[in-house]
Parts: C-alpha cells; sequence; structure tokens
C-alpha cells in the first residue's frame, strides 16, 4: 500500500461514482471520503475486502489460540496445522 492513501472529498465521489470505483478496483488502493474536511468512509474493492476479511479470521483464531495455551488448554497442534492449511488455501 502506498504511504498517502487517496482522498476525495464526498461531493468528487457523487460528480464520478463510477470512475472512483473503477480506480478502486484496478489499483487495489483504499480511497478516503471525505465529508466537511474530514474522513467519514473508506471504500476498497471487493477483492482487497474479502482478503482483509480472511486475515482477520486468521488473526482471532491465532488469539484464541493464545488465550488458550495461556489457560492451559488447547488441542493438539497436528489439528491447529491442518485447520490452518485449509484456510490460507481458501484464497
Amino acid at each position: 500500500m502506498r504511504a498517502l492513501p487517496d482522498i476525495i472529498p464526498l461531493s468528487d465521489l457523487r460528480q464520478d461514482a463510477a470512475g472512483v470505483i473503477k480506480r478502486v478496483t484496478t489499483t487495489n488502493e483504499p480511497v478516503v471520503i471525505t465529508q466537511r474536511g474530514r474522513a467519514t468512509a473508506v471504500l476498497v474493492s471487493a477483492e482487497a475486502y474479502e482478503r482483509t476479511q480472511h486475515e482477520n479470521e486468521i488473526l482471532r483464531m491465532l488469539a484464541k489460540g493464545d488465550a488458550e495455551i495461556a489457560a492451559g488448554s488447547g488441542r493438539d497442534a497436528q489439528d491447529v496445522m491442518a485447520e490452518a492449511r485449509t484456510l490460507l488455501t481458501q484464497e
């Protein structure tokens, strides 16, 4: 991802929604939408959104595993790795 995201006012999105959506889907970079000079929303491609959701699910599973280890419970490492492989191949 670039250091500085694209930032556009809501009025620009209203005037050229199709162009902004095309830019987001072709560059796969988010566009920050502002209203009255403040960031109010972020527009991302469906692909980027799905990837982020998938990554978040993996992070939730890792956090759950850490909590189980700390509590002294958990599952067999082979089962966990098999489930992780399944999740990683779903992309």
